[in-house]
């Protein structure tokens, strides 16, 4: 397998990528709270887990994804009050929308477990946390204390002082630290709960995450990812309390991954304040495939400034590698039974998976793209050049790097969707060609561009080149 190199969070260095089990890969990241629609900045998180995910398939691994629905929480209660549902129907129906728009934007789903569906094993390790000295009990609620597990700051690299300082702390006297953090919560009236050694209640938000990935993974799990925002203090504490509840015999988890925010006029998007673009009403403005080309143009560490003209930018960019497959696959109907020849395509596919192994960088990735793209286009806009007998093959291998770059390994497809009536649309503009270049041939050049604009003023493009004229949606 080649070498692929990961920036560890935990290390702020790049790692050579050693798995816990050789061919395997074991990886969580922190999900949903499924309380409203999910904006842009929700779907980078997915498409970059699905790139992961892809590429370790694409060394030889086998993967094993878990994420987490955080499915009853204080947001979840007050949608629910807002909408006048229960809880459950709440988590529900945004959990459902959350899939689809995944879904749609070409994401191959991992697997989905549910906190409610998992309160024994969270109920087993509070329980081992209190009976080992790290937490402790007042009224019902159950807190870790910070004091008692040295190593706390390692990931984000923060002093208890700046901890205090940065966190939201809620000021509760009952705490025996300013930042302790609870792991489960008494409950309150006329909110969901179920029974525990501390009495009814539910639990707190960093304790799910620890439960779940090391029931669903097991312990020294190879990933753990979310976003930026969640290195303190929620993964700071899923460290703390899974390390203290694993008596820190091995890490809790081995790699710490950690996308950057989508912003929105410097702002990063945030149900919270308000500032957000919901992707199911972009999913209505744009093709999905082009709002996911949109969230690979930049490494995923990267803060992604969200604007429509970026937008823009990268439909045209996906049209004019969609034109380029489209035309080369036109060229190789004219040499039906041709043979690829990869050896153009080569250098352009060690460049790319260079690019992947260097900590899964799909911008450096999308560069090669394009160079392939180029190498395509100067064969078939070059008449002595198309014309030679070796042209054909290494076109189709050109061809073949290219699909394997954009659909296997970006998960970007490079036809349109398919209408309800898309084959017959296809025979139809095949004729339509047809009548055109019989025109031309019999030097009825008005009629012929007559329809070329007749079709242009429908969202329909047609493309001359020396090799023939291709077609497609505008």
């Amino acid at each position: 397998m080649a070498e692929l190199v990961i920036y560890n969070t935990l290390t702020r260095t790049e790692e050579p990528f050693i798995p816990r089990e050789p061919g395997k890969v074991a990886m969580y990241a922190c999900g949903l709270t499924p309380q409203a629609p999910a904006h842009v900045g929700h779907m980078r998180g997915v498409v970059v887990m699905d790139i992961v995910q892809r590429w370790f398939e694409q060394l030889g691994y086998t993967v094993n994804f878990v994420q987490n629905f955080t499915d009853i929480d204080d947001k979840i209660i007050r949608r629910a009050n807002e909408e006048g549902i229960s809880t459950t129907e709440v988590a529900e129906k945004y959990s459902k929308m959350y899939v689809e728009d995944a879904e749609a934007l070409g994401v191959r789903l991992p697997r989905f477990v549910k906190v409610t569906e998992n309160m024994d094993a969270i109920i087993e390790v509070v329980q081992r946390l209190v009976k080992d000295g790290y937490a402790y009990v007042v009224d019902g609620d159950v807190y870790f204390e910070v004091n008692k597990f040295p190593e706390y700051g390692k990931l984000s690299g923060r002093s208890v002082e700046e901890m205090q300082a940065g966190a939201r702390i809620e000021v509760d006297e009952r705490k025996r630290n300013p930042e302790d953090f609870a792991l489960w919560k008494a409950a309150k009236p006329n909110e969901p709960a179920w029974d525990s050694p501390w009495g009814k209640g539910r639990p707190g938000w960093h304790i799910e995450c620890s439960a779940l990935s090391l029931k669903y993974l097991g312990a020294a799990f190879d990933i753990h990812a979310g976003g930026m925002d969640l290195i303190f203090p929620h993964h700071e504490n899923e460290i703390a309390q899974s390390e203290a509840y694993l008596h820190c015999q091995q890490p809790f988890a081995r790699y710490w991954l950690h996308w950057g925010p989508v912003r929105l006029r410097q702002e990063k998007m945030s149900k919270s304040t308000g500032v957000v673009v919901p992707i199911r009403e972009l999913r209505q403005q744009y093709e999905p495939a082009v709002i996911r080309y949109f969230l690979l143009t930049v490494h995923y560490r990267t803060p992604l400034e969200f604007s429509y003209e970026r937008l823009d930018e990268a439909k045209s960019a996906l049209e004019r590698i969609r034109t380029a497959y489209q035309r080369g696959q036109a060229f190789l109907r004219e040499h039906r039974g041709t043979s690829a020849d990869p050896v153009v395509a080569e250098p352009y596919v060690q460049q790319f998976r260079a690019s992947m192994n260097h900590d899964f960088n799909t911008a450096q990735a999308l560069a090669t793209v394009f160079e392939t793209v180029h190498e395509i286009n100067t064969r078939l806009n070059t008449p002595e050049i198309a014309a030679l007998p070796k042209t054909p093959a290494e076109t189709a291998g050109l061809l073949d790097a290219l699909q394997w770059m954009m659909e296997t390994v970006l998960g970007v497809p490079l036809h349109q969707p398919a209408t309800a009536h898309s084959e017959t649309l296809e025979q139809l503009m095949q004729h339509v060609i047809a009548w055109r270049q019989e025109l031309r041939s019999r030097k009825l050049y008005d009629l012929a561009d007559r329809i070329r604009d007749d079709l242009k003023a429908m969202g329909i493009l047609l493309e001359d080149s020396p090799q023939g004229t291709t077609w497609r949606i505008a």
